[in-house]
C-alpha cells in the first residue's frame, strides 16, 4: 500500500504482456493529480458509474502498441480507486509542477527496460486508442525524433484566437518549429489560405529524453507562454508532429464533464 509520505511508491514490475509489439517496449502513464485548481477531485468524478480515471485507463489499455498502463498519482484515494478496478498505480510526489515530471518520477523508478513512454492526459476520458498508437509510431518510425505529439487542423476562429488552445507550426518533415497560445502563423496581409493546427496534449517520449527534460530548468519561452513543450525545443529536442482528424475533450469544468457524459451516452 502507498504511504502518505511525499516519496515515490515503486509499482510492481511484471514482464510486459504483449510481446514488445513494434520492437520497442512501450508503456502509457496517466498522471492524475487530485487537487485540480478548477475542478478538485477530478480523477474520481463519476462518469456513468465509473470514475473518470477508469475511463482513461480502459481506453489506454485498448491501444495496440501499449504494453503496460500505469496511473501516476499524488493521492491515496485515486491510488485505491485504480487498484480497486484492477489497474496499476504508483504514488508520486505532491510537489510536481507538471504531469511530465510525475511521469518521469515513475519511469526513474522502473526496474525493467522500457524505451517509449506515452503521457496520456488523465482528464481526457474519451481519448481514442488510435491516437496513442499514432504517437508511438512517430518514434518507432523516425529515429531522429525524441518526442512525438499530435495536432488537428482547425478552421474555427474561436479556437484559433483562444489562448487556452495551443497552436503549433512544423516544418515540411513534420518537426515542430514552435508552439504558441497566439494564432501562428501570423497572416500579415490578411488574405490567402492559411492553415492553423490545434495542438493535442498527448506525448510520446524516448526514455532518456524524458528523464533529461524533466531534470532541466524552465526556459525563457516556456515561462513566457506557460508551455512546457517549449523547454524541449529550446534545449534542442526534436518533436515530431502528426496530424489527426480525431479531437479530444479535456475535462476542466462541470460543463466539460456534462458534455463528455452526453457524448458517451450517445455512443
Amino acid at each position: 500500500m502507498p504511504t502518505d509520505k511525499d516519496e515515490f511508491f515503486n509499482p510492481p514490475s511484471p514482464p510486459f504482456t504483449k510481446g514488445g509489439r513494434g520492437g520497442l517496449k512501450t508503456v502509457a502513464i496517466i498522471p492524475a493529480r487530485y487537487n485540480s485548481t478548477r475542478l478538485p477531485g477530478k480523477p474520481l468524478l463519476d462518469i456513468l458509474g465509473k470514475p473518470m480515471i477508469q475511463h482513461v485507463w480502459e481506453r489506454a489499455r485498448k491501444a495496440g502498441k501499449i504494453e503496460r498502463v500505469i496511473v501516476a498519482t499524488d493521492d491515496e484515494g485515486v491510488y485505491n480507486a485504480v487498484t480497486a478496478f484492477g489497474g496499476e498505480a504508483a504514488m508520486t510526489s505532491k510537489n510536481h509542477l507538471s504531469g511530465t515530471d510525475r511521469v518521469a518520477e515513475v519511469i526513474s523508478g522502473f526496474t525493467f527496460e522500457t524505451e517509449i513512454i506515452v503521457n496520456v492526459q488523465g482528464d481526457e476520458p474519451m481519448i481514442d486508442p488510435d491516437m496513442i498508437d499514432q504517437v508511438v509510431k512517430l518514434l518507432q518510425n523516425d529515429s531522429r525524433a525524441s518526442i512525438g505529439t499530435l495536432c488537428r487542423k482547425t478552421e474555427d476562429n474561436k479556437e484559433i484566437m483562444d489562448p487556452n488552445i495551443v497552436k503549433v507550426v512544423f516544418d515540411k518533415e513534420g518537426f515542430a518549429l514552435y508552439f504558441s497560445r497566439s494564432p501562428i502563423p501570423y497572416n500579415r496581409d490578411g488574405h490567402g489560405s492559411v492553415s492553423y493546427y490545434k495542438h493535442l496534449g498527448i506525448y510520446s517520449y524516448r526514455r532518456d529524453a524524458l528523464l533529461r527534460l524533466s531534470s532541466m530548468n524552465p526556459t525563457p519561452l516556456e515561462k513566457t507562454e506557460k508551455l512546457e513543450q517549449l523547454r524541449a525545443l529550446e534545449n534542442g529536442f526534436r518533436i515530431k508532429v502528426s496530424e489527426t482528424d480525431t479531437d479530444t475533450i479535456g475535462v476542466d469544468t462541470i460543463e466539460d464533464l456534462e458534455k463528455v457524459i452526453r457524448k458517451i451516452k450517445n455512443g
